[in-house]
C-alpha cells in the first residue's frame, strides 16, 4: 500500500491569510500522476509572478529503490525539507495525515485538521485529539484508561508535594516547559511564574527520589534509535490521539516508566534514525 503525498508548508503565523487562497490554489502533476495542491507559487517561479513574504515548502518524491538507511530506504533525488514550521499533508486511502512539529490550538496544523474536517474529509489526527493531548490532565487520563503508566498528579493553586514536577496550565502555557522542584523557595517563585502570580492552577507531579526525565519521539506510532524501553507505549498513544510526530516525556524510575506528557517535536532535534523514519513515510514509501 502507497502513500499518496499532497505536501505544503507554511509558518504558523500565516493561517487565516492562507485559508481561502488554498481552495483556490491550482494544481500540477508529479511523474507519478498524482494531483499536488499549489495554494502558492512554487520558490523558482520568476519573482515576478511568485508571491512573497511567504515562505513555502511544497515537493512530492516518489519511493527509491537505493539501499536502506537505518532500515528505511532513502527517497529519491532529496528528502522533504524537514525546515522548521513546514506541514505536511499525506493520503493513504481515504485518509489525510497531517504531519507538523505542533498541533496547538489556533496553529496552522490546526486550522488544517479543522478544515478537513469541515469538508467532510478524514483526517488524522483530529482536531479534538490534539486539543486533549496538550492538555496534560486529559492527556494522562486519556493514557492511563488505555493501560499507560502515568505519574500521579493534581491540580492546585499552591499546595505541592515536594519533590515535585510542575506544569502551567494557562492559556499561554506549553508542555514543552516543566520545571523540577525540590524545595519550598524554588517551588514557590516557580508556582508563581507558571501561575501569572497565582491567576491559574498548575499541575503537579510526584518526582520520586533518584528519577530522571526520559524524552522519546514516536513518529506514527514507530520509534527510532534508543527508546525500546517506551516502544509499546508508543504504539498506544498513537492508537489513542493519532499524531504521527510527537515526544513522550517520561518519569524514569529504575526500569520503571511513567508518561508525565507529551509535548511538540522540532524537527531540528530528530535523530538521524527519525528523520530516515519519517522521510520515508512522507516518500510514499511501503513499509515491510
Amino acid at each position: 500500500m502507497r502513500w499518496q503525498g499532497i505536501v505544503s508548508g507554511t509558518p504558523a503565523g500565516w493561517t487565516d491569510s492562507l485559508m481561502n487562497e488554498r481552495q483556490e490554489g491550482t494544481k500540477t502533476l508529479d511523474r507519478d500522476g498524482i494531483s499536488v495542491a499549489s495554494p502558492v507559487a512554487p520558490p523558482h517561479d520568476p519573482p515576478a509572478t511568485r508571491k512573497t513574504g511567504l515562505p513555502t515548502v511544497q515537493q512530492t518524491v516518489s519511493p527509491s529503490g537505493k539501499e536502506k538507511k537505518n532500515g528505511y530506504k532513502p527517497p529519491a533525488k532529496r528528502e522533504h525539507a524537514l525546515v522548521k514550521d513546514a506541514l505536511f499533508v499525506i493520503k493513504r486511502d481515504d485518509t489525510h495525515h497531517v504531519i507538523s512539529e505542533n498541533y496547538y490550538y489556533k496553529t496552522e496544523p490546526y486550522y488544517t485538521i479543522l478544515r478537513h474536517e469541515l469538508e467532510g474529509k478524514r483526517v488524522e489526527p483530529s482536531s479534538s485529539a490534539v486539543l486533549d493531548a496538550y492538555v496534560i490532565p486529559i492527556c494522562l487520563s486519556r493514557a492511563s484508561l488505555a493501560g499507560i503508566p502515568v505519574c500521579e498528579w493534581g491540580i492546585s493553586q499552591a499546595y505541592v508535594p515536594l519533590p515535585a514536577l510542575l506544569y502551567g496550565l494557562n492559556y499561554f502555557s506549553t508542555t514543552l516547559d516543566y520545571f523540577i522542584v525540590n524545595d519550598n523557595d524554588k517551588a514557590k517563585d516557580v508556582i508563581k511564574h507558571i501561575t501569572n502570580n497565582g491567576k491559574y492552577p498548575f499541575c503537579f507531579q510526584k518526582y520520586p527520589e533518584g528519577s530522571e526525565i526520559y524524552t522519546c519521539t514516536t513518529i506514527f506510532g514507530r520509534t527510532a534509535g534508543a527508546c525500546t524501553p517506551v516502544a509499546d507505549y508508543a504504539e498506544k498513544i498513537y492508537e489513542i490521539f493519532r499524531i504521527p510526530l510527537v515526544t513522550m516525556v517520561f518519569v524514569a524510575n529504575g526500569a520503571s516508566f511513567a508518561l508525565s506528557s507529551l509535548s511538540p517535536t522540532r524537527y531540528a532535534h530528530l535523530s538521524e534514525g527519525e528523520r530516515a523514519l519519517l522521510s520515508a513515510y512522507l516518500a510514499n514509501q511501503e513499509f515491510l
